[in-house]
């Protein structure tokens, strides 16, 4: 009897245990999918995505003053075509729409796929036997800017991004080379085949590059961060090249720039200069320096990008954190991320989350969801950003930008030339900065690939792009 009641107990124990979990995996899923439906609904395999494709017109995607980036157009027998109007100009933002997903057109799917027409409306499209009408994306993209970057990147390869530092909007963002959208489906064995240009790769938030003398930006805040009473004290005498036992880091183009304090040495873009700096930095502080930075890290968008990639901690070498410090080596970061960086300086040190899309409305304006600006947190402190700030006005002022001067405001930026192998006069043109520098309003990442110099190849971009903004 004894037995047969202790078994009793067991059994019910562990029953209990069992509808216990059930319960706690019901609960789970159940949350799951109420905090992850764009996720599941998006996800290729979800039936439930091919429904609402059948059963939606696949909603219109506009510019930030409502001209059409993407629409769909049906013909009389019903048969949809996904137009772009501006063809390459936005093929990598905005992206496409078959031969899977891409762009604006991937990360906003969820959206335009669903349709939040009155009931009425819906009612008058059944009867009419045709689709319900589907959810608009409005986003932040300026054509007017679009159109300044795209044709001043030329038949260049390279990446161009411009942004809002006070709200994380993105207001231009162009890639070379490109396609053409509305012949995605024909040309896009093509582009699978060439391998040599990665077209379809979008290089503004997908292209890993050598940061080049822009991360001299990196080394400064760390250099003032372990020495912030003194760094302005700092001196060194460039003689062209900086030598530790066999390594040698070179000025470009061999430049001797003389008796230097800390602001000429970023101003000039001295190697030498900043191998020495590089080599009194604590390297565990550099490291946590590049974490704060989000260097090795997620960022936080909503859309595709490439992971940036500086490791310096004790166990690198002195050979590699001198090549670190001016941006060579290993060093890698894409046109997003440098362009985060900098928008971070010029808020006051704080993060603007990088974001794309502003609205989302039914067919008839009205909203449907709102996208906010949203901080992400500061990166530096306030008087570090300042500090910043006042290193790369003077890179305008008197330094690499300086065919940024006089244009009746005041831009603050650092160039970069940045090498990309063996042979020394390779380099990718650089250039991050904002404008006003005083008083923020947009800010512009844009690498040149194999161009040359940052100062003469990308600051020349920069201008018409700000000058665009700011002197329309």
């Amino acid at each position: 009897m004894k037995i047969r009641k202790k078994t009793s107990r067991q059994i019910h124990f562990v029953t209990v245990i069992f509808v216990a979990l059930f319960l706690g995996m019901m609960g789970y899923t159940c949350h799951y999918a109420v905090t992850h439906q764009q996720e599941m609904i998006n996800n290729s395999y979800n039936s439930r995505q091919e429904i609402l494709i059948s059963q939606n017109t696949r909603g219109t995607i506009y510019a930030n003053d409502k001209q059409v980036l993407a629409q769909t157009v049906t013909d009389e027998q019903g048969n949809e075509t996904r137009e772009y109007p501006f063809a390459q100009m936005f093929s990598h933002v905005v992206g496409y729409a078959s031969n899977g997903k891409f762009g604006i057109e991937a990360s906003s799917n969820y959206y335009l796929i669903q349709s939040n027409a009155k009931l009425s409306d819906k009612v008058a499209s059944e009867v009419s036997g045709v689709k319900y009408p589907g959810d608009d994306v409005i986003t932040t993209l300026d054509v007017r800017l679009q159109e300044v970057a795209y044709q001043s990147l030329g038949v260049y390869k390279g990446a161009i991004i411009v942004s809002e530092p006070s709200t994380g909007k993105i207001l231009a963002m162009v890639s070379k080379p490109d396609f053409d959208p509305n012949q995605i489906e024909q040309i896009w064995n093509e582009l699978l085949a060439d391998k040599e240009s990665s077209v379809l790769l979008n290089r503004a938030t997908q292209g890993l590059y050598p940061p080049g003398s822009t991360f001299k930006i990196i080394t400064s805040l760390e250099y003032i961060r372990e020495n912030p009473d003194t760094y302005q004290t700092y001196f060194y005498q460039c003689n062209g090249k900086f030598v530790l036992g066999e390594d040698v880091i070179n000025c470009y183009h061999g430049t001797v720039h003389g008796g230097e304090d800390f602001t000429k040495s970023f101003a000039k873009s001295c190697n030498a200069s900043f191998a020495n700096i590089g080599m009194s930095l604590n390297r565990n502080k550099f490291h946590d320096t590049l974490s704060d930075l989000l260097f090795n890290e997620e960022l936080p968008v909503s859309f595709a990008y490439s992971q940036s990639n500086v490791m310096v901690d004790e166990s690198t070498s002195d050979s590699d954190v001198m090549q670190a410090s001016i941006g060579q080596g290993t060093d890698q970061i894409t046109p997003l991320h440098l362009n985060m960086i900098t928008n971070a300086i010029a808020n006051d040190g704080v993060l603007m989350k990088p974001y794309l899309v502003d609205q989302v409305v039914n067919y008839n304006g009205n909203v449907v969801k709102q996208f906010s600006p949203d901080s992400y947190g500061a990166l530096m402190s306030e008087t570090e950003a300042e500090a910043l700030t006042q290193l790369m006005t003077e890179v305008v002022e008197n330094g690499t930008a300086t065919k940024l001067k006089g244009q009746g405001y005041t831009a603050a930026g650092k160039t970069g030339s940045a090498e990309y192998n063996s042979v020394k006069t390779d380099s990718h043109a650089w250039f991050t900065g904002f404008a006003p520098a005083e008083d923020p309003q947009i800010c512009v990442t844009i690498i040149i690939e194999g161009a040359g110099s940052g100062g003469d190849y990308a600051v020349p971009i920069a201008k018409r792009i700000f000058n665009a903004y700011l002197n329309p």
